[in-house]
Parts: C-alpha cells; sequence; structure tokens
C-alpha cells in the first residue's frame, strides 16, 4: 500500500553519508510505489546511492524511474528532460501510485526537485520532506560555526557573476560558494582579491567515503568536481 496514493514527493537524502538520511525520509522511501532519481550518462545516481538502506527495505514491486540528465549548460536539454520526466511521472500519479523524487541535500535548496514541482504542482498533491543541506554538513565537518549573534550569512552558486560573488566576501562574515567545480580556480582568485584567503576552508564529498578537506593555501589552483564548497568565515 502507498504511502499516500497520486501524490509527488520531493525527498531529501542529504549530503551522501546514508546514516544522516532522516528517519521520516528513510520510512517513506520504503513505502513508495515508484522512485525516482537522476541519473548520469553511465546510469549512476547520487542519489540512490545514498538512500540505499531505505531501498533495501523496500516492498518487492517498487518500481525505478531513472531520469537522464545531460551534463551540459544547455538548459533547453536540461528542460527537455524535466518534461520528458514529467510526463511520466504524471502517468504515475493519475494512476493512483505514490512517487518520491530522491534529491541529494534539501529538495528546495538548489534541487532539482523544484524543476519538477513547477511542473506537476498545479496538477497534482505534493509534499516535500527536508533533507540536510550541503551547507549544515560542511559546518558540522569542519567544526566551524556558520553564524551567530548579529553575524551575517551569504550562500551563492558557483555559478553565479564575479561581481556578486565578490560584494558578498565584502559585505557578508560568512560566505558559503557552492558547486565550485569548474570554476574553483576563479573563486580562488576572487577570495584572494577580497582579501579572505586566511578566513577559507574548502570541502568536496561531504560526509563520504571520499570527502576531502583542505585549507585555502593547500588548495591547488584548478578545476575541481561538481560536489565542492568554499567556506568563508571570519572567525577562522
Amino acid at each position: 500500500m502507498s504511502q499516500s496514493d497520486g501524490c509527488f514527493y520531493g525527498v531529501g537524502v542529504g549530503p551522501g553519508d546514508p546514516m544522516l538520511l532522516t528517519v521520516k525520509a528513510h520510512q517513506l522511501i520504503s513505502q513508495l510505489d515508484v522512485v525516482a532519481f537522476l541519473v548520469n550518462d553511465k546510469g549512476e545516481s547520487q542519489a540512490k546511492q545514498i538512500a540505499v538502506n531505505a531501498l533495501s527495505e523496500a516492498k518487492v514491486d517498487q518500481i525505478f524511474l531513472p531520469i537522464p540528465m545531460p551534463m551540459s549548460k544547455d538548459r533547453k536539454l536540461a528542460n527537455a528532460a524535466y518534461d520528458s520526466a514529467a510526463i511520466k511521472i504524471s502517468e504515475f500519479l493519475s494512476s493512483d501510485l505514490s512517487v518520491g523524487f530522491l534529491c541529494e541535500g534539501d529538495p528546495l535548496f538548489y534541487g532539482s526537485f523544484i524543476y519538477l514541482l513547477d511542473r506537476l504542482g498545479g496538477d497534482f498533491s505534493c509534499e516535500v520532506i527536508p533533507g540536510i543541506s550541503s551547507v549544515h554538513a560542511a559546518s558540522s565537518q569542519l567544526k566551524t560555526p556558520l553564524v551567530q549573534q548579529s553575524e551575517s550569512l551569504a550562500v551563492l552558486s558557483g555559478r553565479v557573476t564575479d561581481e556578486q560573488t565578490l560584494q558578498a566576501l565584502m559585505q557578508f562574515d560568512s560566505v558559503v560558494l557552492l558547486k565550485a567545480g569548474e570554476r574553483r580556480s576563479d573563486l580562488m582568485r576572487l577570495i584572494r582579491k577580497a582579501g579572505r584567503e586566511g578566513d577559507a576552508q574548502y570541502i568536496e564529498y561531504i560526509s563520504r567515503a571520499n570527502e576531502k578537506i583542505l585549507s585555502f593555501s593547500e588548495l591547488p589552483d584548478e578545476s575541481g568536481p561538481y560536489f565542492s564548497l568554499f567556506f568563508v568565515t571570519r572567525r577562522l
């Protein structure tokens, strides 16, 4: 029996460690009729891998719906993938099946679920199960507070303009730069320009087996993996 017939769930699975999946998310995933998740060109899914324990407890007739997502900056390709996925998901929902979309971190924090919610939210019942974000997981792994008392915080994607990034580094006490990836070298240059290299720490693959934490001075001035961020705080 499904958790809720015809309901579309955005399920946050957290930053990477399967043990950081919330009890609520674990329980829901094991009861879903259909589990959807993004896959790369090799058919691999980070979100599915994180949810492995919950999926191992699922009913035998649970359906997997992998959603291929092209690794491209062309939004037309991404939008086409979301359009196709929304059609498939809507067919399951119209058949009174519950569908959960697994999303790394939190579904509504730079999550892919947002694009599916835009397409399906007006026609179907939708619920969101929050997950631990990379920002909070990084703070914990680094044992460094995000903010306290009157301090200010900015969280930016590595994809915003240099001007926006530099302004945030100059204006806010704490700055988290997500999705450093291929822009890592540019972000390092901006951190130096703001005079905050002594404040910066870098972490990739947070809470996973291949997690890496480096100070700014240890970090190679080159591109890095998609799942990475800079954590900049004045208390260092």
